[in-house]
């Protein structure tokens, strides 16, 4: 089991989530967060700090937002985000469903 970062960080990027996590597995895209799945150790140190809510247990993402759930181990698949977020830095893109997603309000912490 992992948590899994949904579309509350989409364009917001706050990053609270980095400071508490103690494995370094939150990764940083484009346009949001990802929690790579496979480093996750389920403690859920991130969830209470995001200010937008946007990262849940992957067993209580709501249904319109189910597609988050593998986003993360995509990503990783496609980009090698492994061995710790600090270490390997921005990812320098995004899920590719992101991109059906309207810019969201706000501006992103970048």
């Amino acid at each position: 089991m992992t948590y899994v970062v949904t579309q509350g960080c989409v364009d917001v990027l706050d990053k609270s989530c980095i400071e508490e996590c103690p494995v370094d597995c939150i990764y940083q895209g484009n346009r949001m967060m990802y929690i790579n799945p496979d480093e996750c150790v389920d403690c859920g140190a991130c969830e209470p700090v995001c200010p937008q809510e946007a990262i849940c247990h992957e067993m209580d993402v709501p249904g319109p937002m189910e597609f988050f759930t593998g986003a993360a181990a995509r990503l990783v698949e496609v980009t090698g985000a492994t061995g710790g977020a600090s270490r390997r830095g921005h990812l320098g893109t995004d899920m590719p469903e992101l991109a059906d997603l309207a810019p969201m309000q706000g501006e992103s912490s970048e």
